[in-house]
Order: structure tokens, then C-alpha cells, then sequence
């Protein structure tokens, strides 16, 4: 499973994540970090907070590269006696996360984990979010759906953000998109929902983002880096930021933006 730099199912670059107090400044402009717009966010809290409030202890939400875990936090403010985990590997998103957590009041149902998914021990969870972010699993798209069947309490949910190809991709496109991009590299929607129902789950919800969440995620995944940029253009830290949103831009506007989708899935174990 391959794609752009950035999460949906890739690990920000070292250079972002590493930028000093001074350097550029780390997606202040994203509330998710995701193409999740607030419409479609509410519609999972309304659907996904009642198998929280449903379970004997509360309910348990499980996030997978949570990052800052706007999502789980949602959750959990709507299912007063549920209980949050976040893993991820990103100190500074992690940091995030444990503030936003403090300042709602959450912090005593919410633990950031900084930790490898595929290796960190942790119980199953009622609700468990991966959205684009099975990578951290495995890079089988078919082995990550198994490993996130065994992370699923019976009678539980999986929300799964998975990418797609909504149309297959041009060689050219393929060429101006990630390094290494292949029209293997995903399959389309109905492919991916088989592999899902293969995997032992039943497909509740399916649903994709749609054009403007997704030019919405990647300008605001720019536009702090853009700003900072024009106002410090001699800055040591500039010409490294310059060719990292040059590079990101092109290979967005010329390769996967009219090529690669992003599926949401909710899914529910089969018995």
C-alpha cells in the first residue's frame, strides 16, 4: 500500500516533524488529519457513539496512527464512559493530542501512545478507528483487515480509511505522483469492499471523500509551510520547506488528485 507523503497512508515526513520552534510550523491549518470534512465527522460520531454507549464497561475506542485523535476525542466527548487509545509514532501530533484532550476535559479517558501498532499490546476495542493508516498493520491491504479483525470486540465497529483508485491512473499520472506509484498500488472500491467481507466483516457504511474534502485537506496540509515561507524566505530552514511543498504540490495537482480516492468503510465482525 502506497501513497502521498502525507497520512492518508503515509508517515509525515522527518524534516516536518522534526521543525524547530522557529522553522515551519506543523498543520496548524488541518483539524483532521485527513480529507474528513465536519459534516461527515458528526454522521460518524451520531453512528458510531451508540456501540460505545451500548457496551457493559463504556465502551472502548482504539486509534490507529491517531495522530492528534480529533476523531476519538469526538467519541469520547459523546459517550461519557468510554475510554480512548491513540497510537502513533509522531511525538509532536501526540503532544497535540494529549493538549487537545486537557483542554475538553478528556484527558482522563484519553491515552497517546507513542508506539509501533503492529507490535504494541493493547485489549480490543468496541470502536476502532484506521484511517489511513493501515500501513502501520501491514502493507497488505487483506493482512491489515485481518490484523484489525482480531482488534475488534464482537458486535463492534471498524471505521477503515483505505485509498482507491476511482479511475485507473495514467502513466503519467502514476509518474508525477509518490515516488514509486503503480496502478497496483490500490485496487478499485468494489475490489476493496470484497476484501473487506473476505476478511470476516460485513460492510455497514460505505462511503468516499468527496472533491472538496480532499482539496480542503491538502491546501490546508500546505497552507501554514506556504505562509511561513513568504515571510521568511532567507530563513536556514527555507530552501528545504520550498522544495518539500513544491514536490507535494506537483505530484498532488499533476498525479492523484483526479486518480486516488479515499474509501471510508465502516465494517462490523461477522460471527
Amino acid at each position: 500500500m502506497t501513497s502521498p507523503e502525507h497520512a492518508p497512508q503515509a508517515p509525515a515526513p522527518s524534516s516536518e516533524a522534526g521543525a524547530g520552534t522557529d522553522g515551519p510550523p506543523r498543520l496548524t491549518g488541518l483539524v483532521f488529519h485527513g480529507p474528513i470534512g465536519e459534516a461527515r465527522a458528526a454522521r460518524w460520531v451520531e453512528r458510531l457513539a451508540p456501540v460505545l454507549a451500548a457496551a457493559p464497561d463504556g465502551g472502548r475506542v482504539l486509534d490507529i496512527g491517531c495522530g492528534w485523535g480529533e476523531l476519538m476525542l469526538r467519541l469520547l466527548a459523546a459517550a461519557p464512559r468510554a475510554r480512548g487509545t491513540g497510537l502513533d509514532l509522531n511525538t509532536a501530533d501526540l503532544a497535540r493530542g494529549r493538549a487537545d484532550a486537557a483542554a475538553r476535559g478528556l484527558a482522563g479517558r484519553a491515552d497517546f501512545v507513542e508506539g509501533d501498532a503492529a507490535k504494541t499490546p493493547y485489549e480490543q476495542a468496541d470502536v476502532v478507528l484506521c484511517l489511513g493508516a493501515s500501513h502501520a498493520l501491514a502493507e497488505d491491504t487483506a493482512e491489515a483487515l485481518a490484523a484489525l479483525r482480531a482488534r475488534v470486540r464482537p458486535g463492534g465497529r471498524v471505521l477503515l480509511g483505505e485509498g482507491f483508485w476511482e479511475r485507473e491512473p495514467t502513466p503519467a499520472e502514476l509518474a508525477a505522483s509518490w515516488p514509486g506509484a503503480a496502478a497496483t498500488d490500490h485496487t478499485d472500491l468494489a475490489t476493496l469492499v470484497d476484501t473487506a467481507v473476505a476478511a470476516g466483516f460485513r460492510p455497514v457504511w460505505v462511503e468516499s471523500a468527496d472533491r472538496a474534502e480532499w482539496d480542503d485537506f491538502e491546501s490546508g496540509y500546505l497552507a501554514d509551510a506556504e505562509v511561513w515561507l513568504a515571510t521568511h524566505p532567507t530563513h536556514p530552514e527555507a530552501p528545504a520547506t520550498r522544495e518539500r511543498l513544491t514536490i507535494h504540490r506537483s505530484a498532488w495537482l499533476r498525479g492523484y488528485r483526479l486518480t486516488l480516492g479515499l474509501a471510508y468503510l465502516t465494517l462490523t465482525p461477522s460471527l
